[in-house]
């Protein structure tokens, strides 16, 4: 079974028992390897697409190649050594740091990167800011513990009548409450925040809390939507150069419209740990495989999907992973989107 599927992945022909033994110096005559092939065939591990034609791994021979026949791939190393090259100096912006890892992932592995940004299961406060705009409107930002921030403009009430002829004064009244607003919310969650008892945290906040719980709420709403579709994509053409599967109009089409305009659908698919992946996750592995037909979306159910997470600090991760036709090298593709996860983690960490 492995020599059949590194064959067909390395020529994308149909594979017969000549060829296995002209590849891999089989000790057997040629009808002893035919009638193994035919007995993996009878137990669904291989087809003939052809009736004159050499046999093919299925999506099940594919799944028992994944989980048991595996061998330790170099590409993880080869990869690490590329991003490596990428972190620099380390000032580079988070969605810089993801398109930069995509492209490199997506050029050595051969295949569709896909990257999502880290998402919080509950964001929490870092820092917020008022700052006066006009004579009674503030421009509110608040920083969130990914270092991702968020503003919106709001109006409190009272302003114009306090500090209509003092800016100075305006901005040290508004210094003043967001020095107090970070010492008693830094570290709590937005939701916490949004449904806190404000009365609890003193008078001075009495005439603006009102109008601050409803501009917090705003900004997770914002936040949780940002969340929900933000997937980074690279390697179309990548794809279209090394594999013949997608040189199908028709189907390029229908996972071009996926990955642009159906973010939603595939992001519940791109974590390990979810229900719906969970049919496809290799024992003892934290990278997951789903397989042809075991993926769930028609127009990626000729392909392969390999995917982990990466943690961004403590409250956050986010997923990586490549998309690929069935005739995938599963270890190569294993070992990298390990090695990005890996680099990923380390960068958004330290």
């Amino acid at each position: 079974m492995w020599a059949t599927v590194r064959r067909y992945v390395a020529t994308a022909k149909p594979v017969g028992s000549g060829a296995l033994l002209e590849e891999f110096n089989l000790n057997v005559s040629s009808a002893t390897v035919r009638n193994a092939m035919g007995r993996l065939e009878k137990v669904g591990l291989l087809y003939q697409p052809h009736t004159s034609a050499g046999r093919v791994p299925s999506d099940l021979g594919y799944r028992i190649y994944v989980d048991h026949l595996l061998k330790p791939s170099d590409m993880g190393r080869q990869l690490e050594q590329v991003l490596a090259t990428q972190s620099g100096d380390g000032r580079h912006s988070l969605e810089a740091l993801l398109r930069g890892a995509a492209q490199i992932l997506s050029q050595l592995s051969g295949y569709v990167a896909l990257i999502t940004f880290p998402q919080r299961h509950e964001s929490t406060l870092r820092h917020l800011q008022l700052v006066p705009i006009e004579a009674d409107r503030v421009l509110l930002i608040v920083v969130l513990d990914s270092y991702e921030s968020e503003s919106t403009v709001i109006e409190l009430p009272g302003l114009e009548d306090s500090f209509s002829n003092d800016a100075d004064l305006l901005a040290q009244e508004l210094q003043v409450l967001s020095n107090f607003l970070n010492h008693r919310l830094r570290g709590q969650s937005l939701n916490d925040i949004s449904t806190l008892d404000w009365s609890e945290l003193g008078r001075e906040l009495e005439r603006h809390a009102n109008v601050l719980k409803t501009s917090l709420r705003e900004i997770e709403r914002r936040t949780q939507r940002t969340n929900s579709s933000h997937l980074l994509f690279s390697g179309l053409s990548e794809v279209l150069r090394r594999q013949p599967e997608f040189s199908e109009r028709e189907q390029l089409q229908a996972i071009v419209q996926l990955l642009e305009e159906g973010a939603d659908l595939l992001l519940p698919m791109l974590c390990p740990t979810a229900p719906a992946a969970a049919a496809g996750d290799l024992p003892r592995r934290r990278v997951a495989v789903r397989i042809g037909s075991e993926n769930s979306l028609q127009p990626i159910r000729d392909c392969a999907l390999v995917f982990t997470t990466y943690q961004c600090g403590e409250a956050a991760e986010g997923s990586v992973g490549v998309l690929g036709p069935t005739r995938m090298m599963y270890d190569d593709a294993i070992a990298a989107v390990e090695a990005t996860a890996n680099h990923l983690s380390d960068a958004t960490s330290s």
